[in-house]
């Protein structure tokens, strides 16, 4: 009578099949991981954006209550993007963000323009020349999308 033998081990077709399909999975999933960079870039840079709008327009409601009417300059000063308000008077003190963000030209950061009230969104795909930078300005209290893909953060170009 014929014993039939235990397997213990995989064949080399097996495995071969296995690491096929891993690789097809690989193939699908590394190109789809590798987009999300790109989307978590665009969410937070949509973010700040919304909060830097809701605190300047709360802020230009506190002063309004207060009875001061001195315009908003700059939305922050030296290293920072987003620091501390600035009017006529300097400095105020109050955040603009509860944690600023540093300025920086690496790519998916802010950077600001020092003296200016220029800011730009930086995304991965600007080059040294300041194309597809999106570029904002602090303007009558207001923080409007002046050029570059605007509608990329939900932003209307004024």
């Amino acid at each position: 009578m014929n014993q039939i033998k235990n397997k213990k081990a995989f064949t080399m077709i097996e495995l071969i099949f296995v690491i096929v399909v891993i690789g097809i999975l690989a193939s699908v999933a590394i190109p789809r991981l590798a987009a999300t960079r790109d989307d978590a870039f665009i969410t937070k840079a949509m973010t700040m954006l919304t909060s830097i709008r809701n605190s300047l327009s709360i802020e230009r409601q506190k002063r309004v209550l207060r009875g001061q009417f001195i315009q908003i300059d700059a939305l922050g000063s030296g290293t920072t993007v987003f620091g501390n308000f600035s009017d006529a008077d300097g400095d105020t003190g109050v955040s603009v963000l509860e944690y600023p963000e540093l300025s920086s030209s690496d790519k998916y950061h802010w950077r600001r323009i020092s003296d200016s009230d220029t800011y730009f969104c930086l995304s991965n795909t600007c080059s040294d020349d300041n194309t597809n930078r999106i570029k904002f300005q602090l303007s009558g209290g207001r923080f409007l999308c002046k050029s570059g893909p605007c509608s990329t953060l939900g932003a209307v170009a004024e």
